[in-house]
């Protein structure tokens, strides 16, 4: 259950509650296999990832099409200047930024026509780039193999509130290709398998990447022009 390959990066986070961690059982690994699924299966989430950030934070705000693989939101600044506000689409490899004086709360649902520059997602040393990329690979078009999730790692580390659902606050396995990850990442998850909360160590930044679900209605992403969204 690698989230993406920047997962390399991160490191774990803190506990949510001192009777954990300990190994899931099986509805708990049940829950865990088909949380991406899920996402993908409703084919997109609102989101707001919170990125922090030594010279001051960023909030994203918008929407991720999990069937398209594509991102999309506005961007703004907490305890800094505003040069990195504005709209931001992103794909697996690319960020098409449209850079706004005063961005609005939520992005336009028809992105504007102009204006966009495009740029390669950093594969490191962005924390921004970094969270896009963990938002993007929440989703999986197959659940994960439940019987396996024990055996790698993934662990029950206590229950938790997330946007007023009560919730099993649970690590990942090691992931696929790098054995000693197990714990990188941590999921909030509701009785049916919903994704509420995922928060990641960034190994760059003291304080942890945060995305959050269903904060806010759900937008279908629109690709603006240049964008060629997955199929």
């Amino acid at each position: 259950m690698a989230v993406v390959a920047a997962a390399a990066l991160l490191v774990a986070g803190q506990g949510s509650d001192p009777s954990g961690p300990r190994t899931v059982t099986s509805d708990e690994a049940n829950r865990l296999a088909i949380m991406r699924f899920r996402n993908y299966e409703a084919h997109g989430r609102a989101v707001t990832i919170t990125v922090p950030g030594t010279a001051g934070g960023l909030t994203v705000t918008g929407s991720v099409d999990y069937k398209g693989e594509l991102g999309y939101g506005v961007v703004h600044g907490t305890g800094r200047d505003t040069s990195s506000d504005g709209l931001i689409q992103w794909t697996a490899d690319s960020a098409f930024v449209h850079p706004m004086a005063n961005a609005p709360a939520h992005a336009p649902a028809s992105p504007p026509r102009s204006g966009w520059y495009s740029r390669p997602l950093q594969s490191s040393g962005s924390a921004l780039d970094t969270a896009l990329s963990i938002a993007l690979g929440l989703g999986s078009d197959r659940p994960d193999n439940a019987e396996l999730l024990p055996q790698n790692g993934a662990a029950w580390w206590g229950r938790d509130e997330a946007d007023g659902h009560p919730v099993d606050v649970m690590t990942g396995p090691a992931s696929r290709d790098r054995p000693g990850t197990a714990g990188n990442v941590r999921y909030w998850v509701g009785s049916d398998g919903t994704m509420y909360r995922v928060r990641v160590s960034v190994s760059s930044e003291s304080q942890p990447v945060v995305i959050d679900f269903d904060t806010q209605k759900y937008v279908p992403v629109t690709p603006v022009p240049g964008v060629t969204p997955a199929r």
